[in-house]
């Protein structure tokens, strides 16, 4: 019989084979649960597990999570007419087609952009010479915004389909601690290895994908049902569960959406600049003493401040240890920054989001699509500003220190973008609002951790694309859209997910809510 331990306490220098030998003498095997550092400050930083320990001669169970089990045997035995249809390949979409094969229906995918292999090409191109690709950048393609822009599972969501999410991830090659890490990170760069197996067993299931295949409109019939979509190459596909997961920058869509009176509604985002600091720096602010040690990775870090009286938040986002700040944007007169860190996080430099709440009924009231142009607004005028000031692809960048004083930087700081810096003054690219928000955060932020307002940090910009600023309405339970039956919003880009965890796991939530249905 298995014994579980929970909160196990390690000092850096204890093993975790000699613990468990205390604990269960001859003990057979163990499982990691769940794996933590304690490094607040009071004592040195510490490791905290959960485990399960198999005693002499015994085996560990498999493991029983209700979604691991095999779901061939629950699956639909109804015909259906046509497949349903996903738009969009990201993790939303993949994970509502891999659930949607695993119950024994075949499904349809199309994607916009490239497979991850060719995408790659297109996103090089960007980085290095500002040439922009619209069908294959950081945003669209093969794998979504988080294949090439984040790395990281970390999620504020509480669902049961996380274990799921991550086993998968971990079946089709991402690294095994992921399933225990307390701040799973998988990396880009494994990321990038894990979606071709999961696309060969999708197709090996029955799943059907179209690359470089855009949805140009939606089939309703005479009731508001939606029955089907048209591509860009005149093709028409029927079906009566159309799984939309577009993502958070396909603006087209909502358009379309738009058109045919599809229920849609403002949704609060947030939007500021994103942070760099030496990955030492942090490491010395959070490890204090211990920052050498062999046993601590890159440290990271998550703030977060809170203006009661205006109720207004800033927070970091998507934080990436040893990682690098990329040029993400979609359209070739904007710019957007963003993160990502690799699975070793070996970069010198640490970065993240640092942006302001912006409430939609505040600022835009009544205007739906207020958000996305607010944010279409703001990266035009810094791909303006870039273009003025004799740059051509760099990043808008301002030393930390400088944007403080609002200053000009003269002499920008080493970094880790691909795709270069010029100085412009971030503090007046952004509005007064957003300007007296971050630096009341960042005032905060440093008391919290004390060396973080730096001479050795500087700022990008914009960080525009944390959320999605729409949201397409849909039922609670059957999840789809209040007004278009069988149209299922799901994902980011549907205001329902922030992340790739998140994300992944509503589009399992819709996958199960079709297969419901039947």
């Amino acid at each position: 019989m298995s014994h579980f331990f929970q909160d196990l306490t390690l000092e850096l220098d204890d093993e975790l084979s000699t613990k468990i030998s205390e604990l269960v003498p001859n003990y057979s095997d163990y499982r990691i649960l769940k794996k933590s550092v304690d490094a607040r400050r009071g004592h040195p930083p510490r490791f905290i597990y959960s485990i399960e320990v198999a005693g002499q001669n015994e085996n560990l169970p498999n493991l029983t999570h209700e979604d691991f089990k095999d779901l061939s045997s629950s699956s639909s035995k109804a015909k259906l007419k046509d497949k349903p249809i996903i738009i969009g390949a990201g993790p939303a979409g993949l994970f509502c087609a891999l659930r949607l094969v695993e119950r024994g229906i075949p499904c349809l995918l199309l994607e916009r952009g490239s497979v991850a292999e060719k995408r790659i090409h297109g996103i090089n191109k960007y980085w290095r010479y500002g040439q922009l690709d619209p069908r294959n950048n950081v945003c669209f393609g093969e794998g979504g915004a988080g294949l090439y822009s984040d790395g990281k599972l970390i999620t504020r969501i509480k669902s049961p389909h996380i274990p799921y999410v991550l086993h998968k991830l971990v079946q089709f090659g991402a690294p095994a601690e992921i399933e225990f890490l307390a701040n799973p990170h998988v990396g880009s760069d494994k990321l990038r290895r894990v979606i071709p197996f999961l696309r060969e067993y999708l197709i090996s299931h029955g799943c059907e994908i179209h690359f470089d295949t855009q949805v140009t409109d939606f089939i309703t019939s005479n009731t508001n049902q939606i029955i089907g979509v048209r591509t860009e190459y005149n093709q028409t596909l029927y079906s009566n569960h159309v799984v939309i997961a577009t993502g958070h920058s396909a603006d087209d869509i909502f358009q379309l959406l738009q058109k045919h009176n599809v229920q849609l509604e403002g949704k609060s985002f947030a939007v500021g600049l994103r942070i760099e600091h030496p990955q030492k720096l942090i490491n010395n602010i959070q490890y204090r003493e211990f920052a050498t040690h062999p046993k601590l990775e890159s440290a990271n870090y998550k703030l977060t401040y809170h203006n009661k009286k205006e109720n207004v938040g800033v927070y970091s986002f998507c934080m990436c240890p040893g990682g690098y700040v990329l040029s993400s944007g979609t359209e070739a007169d904007g710019i957007v920054c963003n993160g990502m860190s690799n699975f070793k996080r070996n970069s010198p430099y640490a970065n993240s989001a640092l942006v302001t709440t912006i409430d939609h009924q505040q600022f835009f009231g009544t205007d739906i699509f207020g958000g996305l142009k607010f944010r279409r607004q703001l990266e035009q005028k810094a791909f303006q500003w870039v273009q003025k000031t004799g740059g051509t692809k760099q990043l808008p960048t301002q030393k930390l220190t400088d944007f403080l004083n609002k200053k000009k930087s003269t002499e920008l700081l080493s970094g880790s973008s691909p795709s270069g810096t010029i100085s412009i003054n971030l503090h007046e690219l952004l509005n007064n609002f957003m300007y007296e928000k971050i630096l009341e955060g960042l005032e905060h932020f440093n008391k919290n951790m004390r060396g973080y307002i730096s001479r050795e940090a500087q700022l990008y910009g914009v960080e525009t694309r944390t959320s999605c600023p729409i949201r397409i309405t849909r039922n609670t339970e059957t999840y789809q859209s209040l007004t278009h039956p069988g149209l299922y919003p799901t994902g980011e880009g549907a205001g329902y997910a922030g992340g790739i965890t998140s994300a992944a796991c509503d589009g399992v939530r819709v996958a199960d809510a079709i297969f419901k249905g039947l």
